[in-house]
């Protein structure tokens, strides 16, 4: 993956951190993509921690009964490489639960946390790359945000759909990245660049 274009990542930009939870890592998802997410995941969360910028840890609480992400389980809670890291930042850090797809229809509610902080960038991780994350982007497009999308800081898994149809995981997130910065929703770039962008 290639750096696509000069990032510049303000001061008060939020980091998002989308459902990096241990119910993903249940067979019930099937196969996943990018191996190396987590890595990354991690290294965003240490930068944006060590530039005492803001960070937004999002947790997936389901509604439905048996679910991988089932409040009460084990697999609710987050990895242990994200918990290992929550409050260890000398910026300011937020939870948001959440049980349906976007981030923005969460407790607490997360755009008037980020309006009253006064935050115009957000970059959104996590999982999973085609679901939460996309539909978070797209939101906080819509709702004005300059959208950072780093793609290998993400993963997901195949997916059936309707007509026998099915995708693979890399194929669902090429179609994200597409569809994210072709409509412009957001700017899909990489760990890399967004790192770089926020050592300047």
């Amino acid at each position: 993956m290639e750096i696509t274009e000069h990032t510049e990542i303000a001061a008060d930009t939020a980091l998002v951190v989308v459902d990096v939870q241990k119910g993903f890592e249940d067979e019930f998802w099937g196969r996943r993509d990018n191996p190396g997410a987590e890595r990354n995941i991690a290294a965003l969360i240490d930068a944006w921690q060590e530039t005492g910028r803001p960070v937004v840890f999002v947790r997936h609480d389901s509604l439905r009964a048996g679910s991988p992400l089932e409040p009460g389980t084990e697999g609710n809670a987050f990895k242990d490489f994200v918990e290992e890291r929550r409050g260890k930042g000398s910026g300011p850090e937020l939870l948001v639960t959440k049980s349906v797809n976007s981030a923005f229809y969460g407790e607490p509610d997360l755009d008037a946390w980020l309006r009253g902080a006064g935050i115009e960038q957000i970059v959104i991780v996590g999982i999973q790359t085609n679901m939460c994350n996309e539909t978070t982007a797209r939101m906080g497009g819509n709702l004005g945000y300059d959208v950072l999308f780093p793609l290998d800081a993400m993963h997901t898994f195949d997916l059936a759909g309707p007509f026998g149809w099915s995708r693979s995981a890399e194929e669902l997130t090429r179609a994200t990245a597409v569809s994210l910065h072709g409509g412009q929703f957001a700017r899909v770039v990489t760990t890399e660049d967004v790192l770089k962008g926020a050592a300047r």
